[in-house]
């Protein structure tokens, strides 16, 4: 079904490795179908409580492949990858949440950038929608776009300096510089850095201990009330805490929660949270 990822899924997690090793896991048309294809696929799988994107060999993602970016200076545009029609994530969130790249923040599972390389121009936009980032100390990252003639493309206007605060956010997409893995942790851009031969399996436990101790309705909830509360006041988004608050003491995941609580137990939570 993939020409160009590798998909696998390992209990509790499933992890998409970008699969263009000897290009730097460049993107192309058809590895974005089948991106958006892999997600759909694993969000609909119970043994998936959380979704890694990494990359195979010594990078990430380089950004968007040479020869799509040259075709698309001469005003060709492919349509490579289209038989994969998927639509993963929650289609009641705000259609700003749901257009290119966006897309990722309304999947219903936490959605985990595994950084072990090179991340640049827009593989360093798609690591930047996901939810969270855990990069190898070998990880370095550039914007690239100024560099090429561009601006901050695939929302990064709107992500990075969310993440790093405007000065910073301004200074990298001007520059354009390589920056390493100590750095993009001091400014906030990383969850956390680990030794190289670490980072997959710190990523496992991650997922673990999240499919061992959470309710997975409670991560697509609190995942979903995170990024609109970005785009609404602090009013509206209190109600809707206080709503979501109140349905959450109905569902059985909140008894259940409690009962292990008071009976000194790990809870036994229903891997699929509900899509409507």
């Amino acid at each position: 079904m993939y020409q160009q990822l590798l998909y696998e899924v390992d209990d509790p997690i499933a992890i998409i490795t970008l699969h263009r090793p000897e290009r730097l896991n460049a993107l192309t048309e058809r590895m974005e179908g089948e991106i958006r294809h892999a997600v759909a696929r694993a969000e609909a799988d119970p043994a998936a409580v959380a979704i890694v994107l990494t990359g195979a060999g010594r990078g990430f993602c380089a950004g968007a492949d040479l020869k799509r970016l040259q075709d698309i200076g001469a005003g060709r545009l492919a349509a490579e990858g289209s038989e994969l029609r998927a639509e993963p994530g929650d289609p009641t969130m705000p259609a700003s949440f749901r257009g290119p790249w966006a897309w990722l923040l309304s999947v219903r599972k936490p959605i985990v950038a595994a950084i072990n390389g090179p991340c640049a121009g827009l593989g360093f936009a798609v690591a930047l929608f996901a939810d969270v980032r855990f990069a190898s100390d070998r990880a370095t990252f550039t914007t690239a776009f100024s560099r090429r003639g561009l601006i901050a493309e695939w929302g990064l206007g709107w992500t990075l300096p969310r993440l790093v605060g405007t000065a910073h956010a301004l200074e990298l997409l001007w520059s354009a510089r390589v920056f390493d893995a100590a750095e993009a942790d001091r400014i906030g851009l990383l969850n956390r850095v680990l030794p190289h031969d670490e980072l997959l399996p710190f990523v496992r436990d991650w997922a673990r201990d999240l499919a061992d101790n959470c309710s997975p309705t409670s991560l697509a909830v609190m995942k979903r009330q995170v990024y609109t509360s970005l785009e609404r006041e602090l009013g509206p988004s209190l109600e809707e805490a206080i709503r979501l608050m109140q349905e959450s003491f109905r569902r059985p995941d909140f008894r259940e929660g409690v009962a292990s609580f008071v009976e000194k137990r790990p809870p036994k939570f229903p891997r699929v949270p509900p899509t409507t």
